[in-house]
């Protein structure tokens, strides 16, 4: 019996420095999709080398420090040929089961988008329990991009991290899982953390000042974060629901860790919250000063 063909698919990865992890998430992809891309924002390690052994196109990308960012710029700028494309990052993999499903559900679908679930893989193992990571990450070409957010006044990062694609049509879920698993260690998950806790904080105080037109723009997670990030109690609410309500427990040790982490991760936002008020407010600027509750400035 031949091989099926490939699925009229896309596959883009961006990466920047991932010799450690592009491996597996290429093997993973194998020869089941249309076209791979991997979009390199200048990586000084192997990465480049390794795409294009396993036969992957690569894309150089420069960030100027404005929109658009990486996803963006691969959307507005690559060549596609397929109806579909899958934004994977080089510490995901995809598995039989979820290509299977793909293939099962793409000929026949009238949605425009899809949510995809993942196995959180932290400190060498499995996490089965606790908050499950999701995103829309699965999209018909010409149907949307990412959100847009003024990246030269406060982002220093050049790739959509917390940012998800608006799309013109309707959305569904694929349910079998991918994996999630960064081979780069403890002192990578931390700084990236620091980071990302910077960038949410400096978005908090975006969508102060934003409007209801932003406002509008959030799902109903991103709205309940955003209404409380500054509340001092986010973080323990976290802590709870993912390792009490949610079961991390039966994760043991890592899962006790990892909703830990979480936990100080909000807290390290708070924090961030608090001393970029504090500078509006010797600045002069007039930027509103982050709720006492987290929550009055932010009401949809």
């Amino acid at each position: 019996m031949s091989p099926p063909l490939p699925l009229p698919l896309t596959v883009c990865i961006p990466v920047r420095n991932e010799a450690k992890n592009l491996p597996s998430c290429l093997a993973a992809l194998g020869r089941d999709f249309e076209e791979i891309v991997v979009i390199d924002s200048g990586s000084t390690d192997a990465t480049r080398q390794i795409a294009e052994a396993a036969g992957a196109s690569v894309l150089d990308f420069k960030w100027d420090g404005k929109f658009p960012k990486k996803r963006n710029w691969a959307l507005r700028n690559h060549a596609f040929t397929t109806p579909w494309v899958l934004f994977v990052d080089a510490d995901e993999q995809v598995t039989p089961e979820f290509i299977a499903e793909l293939r099962r559900t793409l000929p026949d679908t009238k949605h425009d988008g899809f949510w995809l679930s993942f196995d959180n893989w932290f400190m060498g193992r499995p996490l089965r329990h606790g908050d499950t990571f999701r995103k829309l990450a699965l999209f018909r070409i010409g149907s949307g991009e990412y959100e847009r957010f003024p990246e030269d006044q406060w982002s220093h990062l050049d790739m959509e991290v917390h940012e998800h694609p608006v799309l013109e049509g309707s959305t569904a879920d694929i349910s079998s899982r991918l994996q999630h698993h960064d081979y780069r260690g403890m002192k990578h998950y931390l700084a990236k953390h620091n980071e990302y806790s910077s960038w949410e904080a400096n978005r908090y105080h975006w969508l102060l000042k934003a409007g209801d037109d932003e406002w509008s723009k959030l799902n109903g997670r991103q709205r309940f974060k955003y209404r409380h990030l500054a509340a001092w109690w986010l973080g323990p609410f976290y802590f709870l629901m993912c390792f009490i309500a949610k079961r991390g427990f039966l994760d043991g040790p890592n899962g006790w860790t990892f909703a830990r982490l979480k936990m100080q991760y909000f807290s390290d936002i708070r924090l961030k919250i608090a001393e970029i008020a504090r500078e509006h407010a010797s600045q002069g600027s007039g930027a509103p000063a982050p709720a006492a509750n987290g929550s009055a400035a932010l009401q949809g």
